[in-house]
Order: structure tokens, then C-alpha cells, then sequence
């Protein structure tokens, strides 16, 4: 193993982000760049120019293996890893030909009923209920206005990898999973698109992540660096791929991305069957499951706060104590988990004190939601253990995983340099230089730090998440 380099590929809404480690998950070079902001605008349209993504990736690895030198040629092996349900068509060649609907482009809304009404019955058994959000209603949405040099249905890594391998390649099921792949009888659910009057020759065929996709070739090694042959690999959504780089892959341990959204994600041997749809699960190389959701609650909820007033807020909200109010820090209209409402909104029972009042109850607001969401799921079977491990953006604060914990009743474990883009690489290192997914994530994963609840704040935070819960009803939301 020594000297085996992998490199993890994350294409995120706003950027690109590439990173190369070593056997034992050290980082040894990393690059980013920008993506063009998605074109949104009322009725739900959110669009991203696919063809922005190749370029993006392409001169991140080309960064990376320049800073190498020679080294770049020990990279064996790459993954890709993207936000989940962003869909694009594409030519026969693999090159995009229509905008990307992202991830969170909610126009489909009449696909997504009649999807959800023709699959009821497979839909029970997987645990997926398309909706707008669905990578299934958009894909339907595409291919009813797809221009004639449309052949293919991709998700964002596919698009990424075809140009690596110099072919159109496989979708992993992972990103497959929303978008009408059935992960439970292995099969696209043909009935739902027939009913769409989406053609099968659209679709994809899935792999199973970490399943290699083919190899660099001559021309992508001479515009990125890679080496010849270099594997690529299948990959996993950005939410399962931030699980892996926190190491959680035995059941039992569960993980909370905290960025934009809040993404909650734990292993089950089973698969966990939520008759709302609200909790779905994907699935690991091996057979293990991932049963959870995303919350479109999260770091948004700080979206409007100066950045450069984060810390003294963060360390007047710890001083203070809970707050005083009780907030649903909900940015835009609707949610999909821990529970399904089209009209929830943000609300603020009470009337803050001041900014750090008003602050430190959206930083509660968020862990009402993460304890919500565990719940939900140990209700249904899984079994949630031991310390929560978080990584993402909201990670980086002391003060509000500190709130989360006490709130959780639980430790969580910080693991700040977990991200997609390790995840990714780890995934990359399934086969080689590692011998399997778990043993790429027992030697890769990085250490993290323990913040431990509150004594003191148990009871006021109780009582303020009796009142967030109470209030959920008395909306008619749950």
C-alpha cells in the first residue's frame, strides 16, 4: 500500500472540490474551484449549466497533480461524488444538452403525483415517495421537452466520469436512488417511467458504488495530470459520502452533516420501512443500510448573518444560555424531513430578548430538528448508539455542537476534516489500495473531538423542545 495515492472528486452546488490522500486518509493535495451560481426564480426553477462541472473538475485535479510532481503518478484511483438528485440530459457522447435541474428545482410537481401514485405499492417496499425534489419527477420533466441528440439520463458524477474514461458510464445506485432506482430488486421502476412516458433507453445502467466505471484515458491524463489507467470508481451522494468520511459504517453509529442542509445518516443491517416516505435508506457495497434523511432546515438558517460576526455571536450565544424563544429556522417554504409538509415555514414562538437571543434559538432550532429526525428513526427500528458524529460547515462551532449535544442528550464528535471529497476518495480506495470499503474507512477516517452536553442547560433546552414539538402540531405539520 505504501505509496498508493486515491483522489476524491466532490461537485457541490457552489463549487468543486478535489482532494488526494494517502493510504492512511492523510490529505497530500487539494484544489477548488467555482461553479457558476444555478439560475433560481419563482414557481421552484433551479438550474445549474452542466457543462461547467467538467472544467471545474478538470483543472482541481490538474492543481493537485501539479503540486505532486511526480508523485501524481502514484494516484491509483478516483471516485465522484455530487449533491443528490441533480439530473441532466445528454448526447451520445456524453456531453450535456440540456441545463442540470439541481437538487432542489421543484417544478415536477405533476410528475412527482403521478410517480407516486403508479409506483404506491413499490414505494412502500423501498421507502422512497417521489416528490418535486425527486431526481425521478425532473428526469420526467427533461425527457418530456428533451431535444432530439438527448439519449441519456445522468447525474452529475456520471457526466464527470464519462469524460475521464472517454465514454458515457454506468450511474452508482446511490445517486440512482431518488431518481426511480429501486435499490431493494435492483431495477429501474419501469412501470412509473412507462407511465411518464419516459423511453427505458434514457435510463442508465446502475453499478453498485465503488464498482469501477473504466480508466483514464491518454487525452483526460494530459489535461488533468492523472496517470494513464488510473481507476475510476463509483461513487455515493455527497450525504452518504460526508457519512463515510466521518467513519460511520457499523450499525448503530449515525452521522449529522451539517451544511446548508442538515443531512442525517446512520447504518442499519436492515432496511428501515417508514410508511410517510419521510426516511429512505441507501445502501452500502456489502449489503449494510443507510436509513435517513435531509432536513431542508440546517446552516441556512444562518444565511443572512455576517460572517464576520459568527464567532462573537457564537461566544455570546455559549455565555447566555438557552434562549428565551422558541425558532424553526426554515429558509424558503417546505419540508421533507424529520417530517413531509409542503406550507412549513419558519416561526418564532415568543419575542427574543436581542440579537444573541434571537441567534442562539436558531442554533437550537436546528438541534430540535436533529433530535426530531433520531427519533423518527429509532421509532422505526434503527438502532442509534454511542456519540453523534458531525461534519460540515456547522461542525466548525464548539457553541452550537455543545447545544446539539445536550439537546441530544448524547456526546457529539467533532470531525472537522471529514467532507464529501474524503468520502469520495475513501470510496476510491475500496479494492485498491484498500482491500474494501470498510477497511478504506477504518484506516482513512480522522480523529475527532468529543463536545459533551450541558449539565446545567438539559432541563430549559427540554422544555423549549417540548414547546418547538408542540407547536408542530398545533400547525398541523406532523
Amino acid at each position: 500500500m505504501v505509496g498508493e495515492l486515491v483522489a476524491g472528486v466532490d461537485v457541490a452546488t457552489a463549487t468543486v472540490r478535489v482532494q488526494v490522500h494517502d493510504p492512511g486518509g492523510a490529505l497530500v493535495a487539494s484544489a477548488t474551484r467555482r461553479l457558476p451560481e444555478p439560475v433560481r426564480s419563482a414557481g421552484g426553477r433551479s438550474e445549474q449549466d452542466a457543462t461547467a462541472w467538467w472544467p471545474a473538475v478538470r483543472d482541481c485535479l490538474g492543481e493537485c497533480t501539479a503540486r505532486l510532481g511526480a508523485r501524481s503518478a502514484e494516484i491509483s484511483s478516483l471516485a465522484v461524488s455530487a449533491t443528490s438528485g441533480t439530473v441532466v440530459l445528454t448526447d451520445d457522447g456524453g456531453e450535456p444538452v440540456t441545463p442540470a435541474l439541481m437538487y432542489d428545482d421543484r417544478r415536477a410537481v405533476a410528475e412527482a403525483r403521478t410517480a407516486e401514485h403508479v409506483g404506491a405499492e413499490r414505494w412502500r417496499w423501498t421507502g422512497i415517495t417521489p416528490s418535486a425534489g425527486s431526481g425521478l419527477a425532473r428526469i420526467a420533466r427533461l425527457a418530456a421537452e428533451r431535444p432530439a441528440e438527448a439519449v441519456r439520463a445522468c447525474h452529475t458524477p456520471d457526466v464527470v466520469a464519462g469524460r475521464l474514461v472517454g465514454r458515457p458510464v454506468s450511474t452508482d445506485s446511490s445517486h440512482a436512488l431518488k431518481s426511480g432506482y429501486d435499490v431493494v430488486a435492483g431495477e429501474w421502476a419501469s412501470e412509473v417511467f412507462d407511465a411518464l412516458g419516459v423511453p427505458t433507453w434514457l435510463l442508465p445502467e446502475v453499478v453498485t458504488p465503488t464498482a469501477s466505471l473504466g480508466t483514464v484515458t491518454a487525452r483526460a491524463a494530459e489535461t488533468t495530470g492523472l496517470p494513464v489507467g488510473c481507476e475510476v470508481r463509483a461513487g455515493m451522494t455527497d450525504g452518504c459520502a460526508g457519512q463515510l468520511a466521518c467513519g460511520a459504517v457499523e450499525p448503530g453509529q449515525f452521522v449529522t452533516v451539517l451544511g446548508t442542509t442538515l443531512v442525517v445518516k446512520g447504518v442499519s443491517d436492515r432496511i428501515v420501512h417508514d410508511p410517510t416516505g419521510v426516511v429512505y435508506s441507501h445502501r452500502l457495497p456489502g449489503g449494510a443500510w443507510l436509513p435517513g434523511g435531509a432536513s431542508n432546515s440546517g446552516g441556512s438558517a444562518l444565511s443572512d448573518v455576517d460572517q464576520d460576526s459568527l464567532a462573537a455571536l457564537d461566544g455570546a450565544a455559549s455565555e447566555r444560555g438557552p434562549s428565551t424563544v422558541v425558532t424553526y429556522p426554515l429558509r424558503g417554504a417546505g419540508e421533507r424531513f424529520p417530517f413531509r409538509h409542503e406550507d412549513a415555514r419558519w416561526f418564532t414562538v415568543g419575542r427574543p430578548g436581542d440579537r444573541v437571543d434571537e441567534y442562539r434559538s436558531r442554533l437550537e432550532g436546528v438541534a430540535f430538528c436533529e433530535r426530531f429526525a433520531l427519533e423518527r428513526l429509532r421509532a422505526l427500528g434503527a438502532p442509534v448508539t454511542g456519540s453523534l458524529r458531525t461534519a460540515g460547515g456547522g461542525a466548525r462551532s464548539r457553541t452550537w455542537c455543545r447545544i446539539r449535544a445536550t439537546v441530544l442528550g448524547r456526546p457529539v464528535l467533532r470531525v472537522e476534516e471529514a467532507g464529501t471529497a474524503l468520502g469520495a476518495a475513501m470510496l476510491a480506495a475500496a479494492g485498491s489500495p484498500h482491500a474494501d470499503l470498510g477497511a478504506a474507512v477504518a484506516a482513512m477516517a480522522p480523529s475527532g473531538q468529543s463536545e459533551d452536553p450541558n449539565a446545567a442547560e438539559v432541563d430549559p433546552l427540554e422544555e423549549s423542545y417540548g414547546r418547538f414539538l408542540a407547536e408542530l402540531r398545533s400547525r398541523g405539520w406532523v
